[in-house]
Order: C-alpha cells, then structure tokens, then sequence
C-alpha cells in the first residue's frame, strides 16, 4: 500500500509543477499587456491621478483622461463641442476650451422632426457666434422629409462664416424600409442644398455610417461618432469625429458631446460659408 502511494504521489508533483509554469506563464503575458498598456495610456494616466479632488466621480476622470489622450494624439486637429437643450442654459462668455484645448467650433440643434424646434436653439446660436458654428437637424425616419427640411429652413438661418448644415440619422425606421428611409433622407438634403446653395454635412455613428450610408452617399463628407476607448485615431474619411459624451466645459452646466475636425484651423475656415 505503502508502494503504491509513493507511484501515485509523482504524476502529481508533476502535474503540480506543470500547473505552476503554466500559471506563471500565464501572469507573464497579463503583466506585459498592463505593462504595455500603461505605457501606451502613460499620459492618460497620469492626467487621471492629477485630479486632487475627491468628490470627482471615477468615470469622470476616466472619460477626461481619454480626452486629454485625444487631444495629444492629434495636436493639430481643431477641437469643438455640440450643444442642444440638454445642455441646460449655457453661459457663452464662460465657454473658451476643454481640457485646455480651444474650442474653434460649436454645431447647435435647431430642429427635430418636421415639428419641434429646439428649446435653447435661439439663445444658444446667437451664443455661439464667438467660435465658427454650424446647426443641425436630427431627422425621424417615419415622418415627411420635405417638411423636415422646411421646419429646417425656416429655422435656420446661415451667414457667411457658418459652417454647413447637418443632417442627424440615429434611428433606423419602425414604418417604412431602409430604401425609402434612404430617398427620404435624399430628399431632405436635396431641398436643404437647394435653399443654403451649400452641400449639407451627414452625421451618424459608425455602424449605422458604414452599414448604411458609407456608400449611397458617398458625395456627403460625414461626422460620424464613435466613443469607444480603444479609438485612439481620426478616419481618414471622416470629416469630424464626434469621440466622447462626456465633456466638461466651464459655462456649460452638464457633460458636452467632443469633437474634432480633420484639418486645422485654417482649414475649418474654408469649411465655412462664404
């Protein structure tokens, strides 16, 4: 018995050895990785812990510190923000920049669907007018395009320096198909050029942009969102790239969406309407 219990004692030494350096091999490759990622995050990461205040929430410092992360990836690229009612009442003297990059420009909701303008449009395009500011219009997929797009226009008036106007598609539709959505939203940006004699912009998230628009509209440049933390870089085909919901600008009373066009400053001014 004795025998017996020596012969069975040693394939489990040696499958407690074997475990062991598979499990060190294992810890190895996880300490590379954060040690890789710290790296890589190094200035995020100590943008994170520089916050001394204690009652900023731990997501907050993290969404900052993915900001700051995007702004020193692109240091040429200029910075801007979108506002809308949910904003609450901003405070446009106050606005200057985030996370120490200056805002150069500010799209403002005007209009949604074919009856509702916005609440704080007025107050907050005539705020705007310090920075390059464009408006937009966030469509309903199952209401009239025409009379979407004349709710626009009557809303909205551009002058020279504007940026383009825009048109919002987030939803997809519950009463009708994708290919009448499509002539629906053709229809809208038809009759917003016609009247503005400029090429309206076409925002959108990624997967609804690439699943559904990339290539049906491929004459309209695009500002497309996408907040996930591991992009770290522009499209080369996006005109602005809308990255994170979560901004925190002085005058502005809750979390601001971020964005960032492709170009410089000069070339967000050949952007505007002459």
């Amino acid at each position: 018995m004795a025998t017996r219990a020596r012969k069975k004692a040693s394939p489990k030494r040696k499958t407690a050895t074997r475990f062991s350096w598979g499990k060190l091999l294992l810890i190895g490759l996880i300490s590379l990785v954060i040690l890789a990622t710290a790296v890589h995050y190094k200035n995020a990461i100590l943008y994170y812990f520089s916050f001394k205040s204690r009652h900023t929430l731990k997501e907050d410092k993290v969404a900052q510190a993915r900001i700051y992360q995007i702004f020193q990836n692109h240091p040429n690229l200029s910075a801007g923000i979108d506002v809308s009612e949910y904003q609450g009442e901003i405070d446009w003297e106050a606005v200057d920049s985030i996370e120490s990059r200056p805002i150069r420009f500010v799209f403002v909701r005007a209009t949604c669907g074919n009856d509702r303008e916005d609440n704080r449009f007025d107050a907050n395009w005539k705020g705007a007018k310090k920075f390059i500011r464009g408006a937009y219009h966030y469509y309903r997929p199952d209401e009239n395009s025409l009379e979407q797009a004349r709710r626009f226009i009557k809303t909205v008036h551009l002058k020279d320096g504007d940026l383009p106007p825009v048109l919002d598609i987030e939803q997809l539709p519950s009463n009708q198909s994708m290919t009448r959505l499509k002539v629906g939203l053709k229809k809208w940006l038809d009759a917003v050029e016609k009247h503005y004699g400029v090429k309206p912009i076409l925002y959108s998230g990624q997967k609804y942009y690439e699943d559904f628009l990339k290539e049906e509209f491929s004459a309209y440049t695009f500002w497309v969102a996408n907040y996930n933390f591991f992009a770290e870089e522009m499209q080369s085909d996006w005109l602005f790239w809308q990255f994170s919901e979560k901004g925190l600008v002085n005058g502005i009373p809750e979390k601001v969406d971020v964005n960032l066009y492709n170009g410089t400053p000069k070339m967000l001014g050949y952007l505007t309407k002459n």
